[in-house]
């Protein structure tokens, strides 16, 4: 755990302070997308939605692609939650990738920059981006004020149900963030997609890197157990990268390819269930 917060201090891409001119995150002036994207996501993220959706896209019959072909297909989409940058998710993935690969990190931790976003193939199978994108947050009890436009939940169908809106909800305390139902989107698509191919540490980020009001403002935090205490870690020093890889410059797609390919190859046959 010291060497994670260790990293922490040491990797250089995420070296900004708070009187950084360059503001990550911030929703004040982002574009109308952005708001209108949450406002969707806010009012239809039920319990009822995202079991659902669990069902629906838990079978894995989507198809077979390879890792590298799906990168490609992203290329295509942007986010329309991020209020940071217009660029195509590949190109978000190679940034995120090529900064943890600049200070040393494991492979597979090079791996989940690179992967970390690929769920939002949903978006290619005609899902609209408020059931894909932005912030991540439990369902089946009370929304937390940490969570980005808070008051757009008043039009959510959970928030008159009393048994969804006390503190705990309809779980118990320290009964693991595995027990959570999340708000659905690629984070949790990609887990069940890629669950069997990466080590737990790879799996957790890729479950749980947008769930922004726990990891960065710890709402949540009394459904942890001690093994989510240990890799959340992990999801800290992933968000710097994830965060301040972003620039407005594009990476070389043809020139990077060959390494990423060979290290998905590590991990991933040549396709996998989708």
């Amino acid at each position: 755990m010291k060497h994670i917060m260790a990293c922490l201090l040491a990797a250089g891409v995420m070296a900004l302070s708070a009187s950084d001119p360059h503001e990550y995150r911030d929703y004040q002036d982002a574009k109308a997308s952005v708001e209108t994207t949450y406002r969707l996501n806010h009012e239809r993220q039920t319990v009822a939605l995202v079991t659902e959706k669990c069902q629906q896209f838990g079978q894995l019959n989507r198809g077979h692609y390879g890792i590298w072909q799906v990168l490609e297909m992203l290329n295509k989409m942007v986010d329309e939650s991020d209020p940071d940058t217009d660029l195509s998710q590949l190109m978000h993935a190679l940034q995120a990738a090529e900064a943890i690969r600049k200070d040393g990190h494991p492979r597979w931790f090079i791996l989940t920059g690179l992967i970390h976003d690929c769920g939002k193939m949903l978006s290619l199978y005609g899902e609209p981006q408020w059931a894909v994108v932005g912030d991540t947050f439990p369902v089946g009890c009370a929304f937390s004020d940490a969570i980005i436009y808070p008051t757009l939940f008043a039009e959510n169908p959970d928030s008159s149900n009393p048994a969804y809106q006390t503190k705990n909800g309809i779980y118990q305390k320290h009964c693991g963030l595995d027990n959570l139902l999340m708000s659905w989107g690629h984070d949790e698509y990609l887990y069940q997609v890629v669950k069997n191919y990466l080590p737990q540490e790879a799996n957790f980020i890729i479950r749980y890197h947008s769930f922004y009001p726990l990891h960065k403002q710890g709402a949540y935090s009394q459904f942890m157990n001690e093994r989510d205490e240990q890799l959340l870690e992990w999801v800290k020093l992933f968000n710097t990268y994830d965060l301040y890889s972003k620039c407005p410059e594009a990476p070389d797609v043809e020139k990077l390819k060959p390494y990423y390919q060979e290290l998905i190859a590590e991990f991933f046959p040549d396709t996998i269930a989708w």
